[in-house]
């Protein structure tokens, strides 16, 4: 897979997700097996560049792999801006977000809504490539609504404005995340344009990350949820693409120290106030499978201290432990 002078170690990328794609994710999805991990999204807003969220989400040129740190925004101008300001901090690839479902981006005119205006979309894409010298990536979803799908035609205009990827999600925007996607519209895309195409929504397992590249013909799959407590899936999906057999379920000593590692990395990112909240949802999401009855979890989430957390879940893997080798 290529984007532009960029070639990516294999076609597998992490999605940029609010609130969980910062830095200790991203390189962690990235050690496990992502060819290249997109940041969180940015807002083009100069008013909120310069706080603690914009700069802890902001890329940094000592990252691992290639760098891609996704914008918001609907001023042609202002997305420009941001895209060079971005640039200079070490971002390597700009990608344009137009595919966020949120009612508060939304509002705003970013994100999806900017699928029903294509003048507005061709204006803030031809600003973003005109300025800055690196690649220009777009991300959006098959349109605004099951009545409203218009990608092909979008596509067809990032073509055009010197977009050199895209990524489509299989859903409109009115389907948020219900049902599931569908990608007869990113097989349409891909027989219609010549840039990479990545195809994005519900890739959970390495079987369906492989039948939808056939299905598709895309270049790539962009992968979110599903890395979610589990970031070696983009491991797992990489083996069976290459020798068309299952790795086996990673060794739950594997999982804790992985996971323990994570905790720390956020601990020591954010400070350990912050850290030991953001730690809260990943623990849930890793433990999703060990733990489906939540008690253990309603107790970690009521832990405020980070060396308190660490202990917590070592005696949670200790007791797991012992009590499966007694059944």
């Amino acid at each position: 897979m290529r984007i532009g002078q960029y070639q990516l170690k294999n076609c597998l990328i992490a999605a940029p997700m609010a609130g969980i794609t910062d830095r200790p994710f991203r390189s962690l999805c990235y050690h496990m097996g992502a060819g290249m991990t997109v940041s969180e999204m940015l807002s083009s807003n100069p008013q909120v560049w310069k706080t603690d969220k914009s700069r802890l989400r902001m890329v940094h040129s000592d990252e691992p792999g290639v760098r891609s740190v996704q914008i918001a925004g609907s001023d042609p101008d202002e997305m420009a801006a941001a895209a060079k300001i971005n640039v200079d901090n070490g971002a390597q690839i700009i990608d344009i977000n137009m595919g966020c479902p949120a009612k508060k981006v939304n509002r705003k005119l970013a994100g999806s809504a900017l699928l029903r205006y294509p003048e507005l979309v061709e204006k803030i894409l031809s600003a973003v490539v005109n300025t800055v010298d690196v690649p220009v990536t777009l991300k959006i979803r098959t349109g605004w609504s099951p009545e409203e799908r218009n990608c092909v035609e979008i596509a067809q205009l990032a073509e055009r404005c010197g977009i050199q990827a895209l990524t489509i999600h299989g859903r409109t925007r009115t389907c948020l995340f219900n049902g599931e996607a569908e990608y007869d519209n990113i097989r349409a895309v891909k027989q219609t344009v010549a840039i990479p195409i990545i195809a994005n929504g519900d890739i959970t397992d390495p079987l369906k990350a492989r039948a939808v590249l056939e299905y598709t013909g895309a270049d790539a799959l962009m992968i979110g949820r599903a890395a979610q407590g589990r970031p070696w899936i983009f491991r797992e999906i990489q083996h069976y693409l290459e020798t068309g057999k299952l790795l086996p379920p990673m060794p739950l000593g594997d999982v804790q120290h992985l996971m323990g590692e994570h905790i720390r990395e956020l601990h020591d990112f954010y400070g350990q106030g912050k850290g030991v909240r953001i730690a809260r949802k990943h623990v849930s999401w890793y433990l999703k499978e060990h733990a489906p009855a939540d008690q253990f979890r309603r107790s970690f989430n009521a832990i405020e201290d980070a060396s308190e957390q660490l202990e917590a879940l070592e005696a949670y893997f200790e007791n797991f432990c012992v009590n499966k080798e007694k059944s």
